[in-house]
């Protein structure tokens, strides 16, 4: 048995413009060498880039974009027997989210183009719309997961 205690969660806090932590968190991830204003300052004109193409309200397009992306299972390689085995796990909400948050920079991050902000905000409407490259990595983390399913009594 452990001894260890479990580790107390932290919520997240919201952001200042939209009162949103999904946003703080996605700024949390965005941000490099510390530069939290300009993470913000690219965010915000992502969001403002949306709200421009699609008429729609910005953090309706993040939600949508971040649940469409959001796996439910993934594989972790499990050394059996001298051989590793891709094992498909369940994942929990929180860590499904922040594996969206990452495929979603990550993808954005790869796009073409000049500045962040438009990179991220088209790579948001595309995930809304759910195509683009972040929810190809979703589908094709669930294929892996499903041709390894029967690698599943490893667990």
């Amino acid at each position: 048995m452990s001894r260890r205690s479990t580790a107390a969660g932290e919520t997240a806090k919201s952001d200042p413009i939209y009162r949103n932590r999904l946003v703080n968190m996605l700024v949390n991830r965005l941000l490099k060498d510390g530069k939290k204003s300009l993470a913000y300052r690219i965010l915000y004109q992502a969001m403002k880039q949306i709200k421009q193409k699609t008429q729609k309200n910005p953090l309706s397009v993040l939600r949508q974009a971040v649940r469409r992306v959001t796996p439910n299972v993934t594989v972790k390689a499990r050394r059996v027997g001298g051989s590793t085995y891709q094992v498909p796990v369940e994942i929990i909400p929180a860590q499904g989210k922040a594996l969206a948050i990452r495929w979603l920079l990550g993808a954005s991050r790869k796009r073409p183009g000049r500045s962040m902000a438009l990179k991220s905000s088209y790579e948001l409407m595309d995930a809304a719309k759910n195509n683009g490259s972040a929810v190809r990595k979703k589908e094709e983390t669930h294929r892996m997961a499903e041709a390894n399913k029967a690698f599943a009594h490893f667990r």
